[in-house]
């Protein structure tokens, strides 16, 4: 059975980079047939997948030759490792609603059967610093069943988190998804690690994986790779091969429904890190 994950967090926190190099560390680890979706209108959750190349989208596709040109053949690549990618893409600057855009490229894809029975692996690359309906959607109509949030040790990465949290409690028990943990994403902050399994144990979860922060990153970045591939032996590649690990193993104890902390206690958490003032 396809397993459907939804990878939330911050703009800029790195979520794409994270989810693209797990996905990559599946296939090129494990053997995983992997999808990535990617529901951020920057549409960037997949160039390192597929060599720095920029993805025809399906928003763009629809908006620009109708419905009856959005096909698989046209908006889906498969790149790195066999990695399947499509991008929904987003709306005209200043004109309509991209959370929209993902409810609707989403729904396209389950209608031209996009998402195959054999893959064991789909990710939805999802922006966090809003959840509006739109961005919601994954979690408020099922479309995934688990969630996976990248974060620091900063302030607003930390607010931003437990805002998704407090939106997928919302959902819950409806749509039956559930968090199965923080990924840290460093930032080299003082006190981070300990900063970070402190809040999850606020949420009630676990930070399933501390990803260092290493150059190495960066320079496959330039090199339009990831990790896996730019340098399969490298510190960061194991990082991302355990992160991957740990993904698989993952079962109903560590998925939980969350507890999101109200802002008083998030601030007092953090002050206690002396992060702020």
């Amino acid at each position: 059975m396809t397993r459907k994950i939804a990878i939330y967090g911050k703009g800029g926190i790195g979520k794409s980079t994270t989810t693209q190099n797990t996905a990559a560390a599946l296939s090129h680890f494990f053997d995983q047939k992997v999808m990535i979706h990617g529901c951020d209108p920057k549409a960037d959750s997949t160039r390192l997948i597929l060599g720095g190349k920029m993805q025809v989208t399906v928003l763009d596709t629809l908006r620009e030759q109708g419905e009856d040109a959005v096909t698989l053949g046209r908006v889906c690549q498969t790149g790195y490792g066999g990695i399947r990618c499509v991008e929904s893409g987003g709306p005209e600057p200043g004109v309509g609603c991209a959370g929209r855009g993902v409810i609707t490229a989403i729904n396209l894809m389950e209608e031209l059967g996009g998402y195959s029975p054999e893959l064991d692996i789909i990710f939805f690359d999802v922006l966090g610093d809003v959840v509006c309906g739109g961005f919601a959607m994954p979690v408020r109509e099922g479309k995934a069943q688990e969630i996976y949030i990248v974060a620091s040790g900063e302030m607003m990465a930390l607010y931003a988190a437990n805002n998704i949290c407090r939106g997928m409690v919302k959902y819950a028990e409806q749509s039956g998804v559930r968090l199965g943990g923080i990924i840290c994403n460093s930032r080299n902050v003082d006190g981070e690690k300990e900063l970070l399994r402190d809040f999850c144990d606020q949420l009630g979860t676990r930070m399933i994986m501390f990803v260092p922060r290493d150059n190495i990153v960066q320079k496959a970045e330039f090199n339009r790779k990831t990790v896996a591939e730019f340098d399969e032996t490298s510190g960061q590649a194991g990082a991302y091969r355990e992160l991957a690990s740990r993904i698989l193993d993952t079962d109903g104890e560590n998925l939980v429904i969350p507890q999101p902390m109200s802002m008083d206690e998030l601030e007092n958490l953090v002050v206690k890190y002396g992060l702020l003032d």
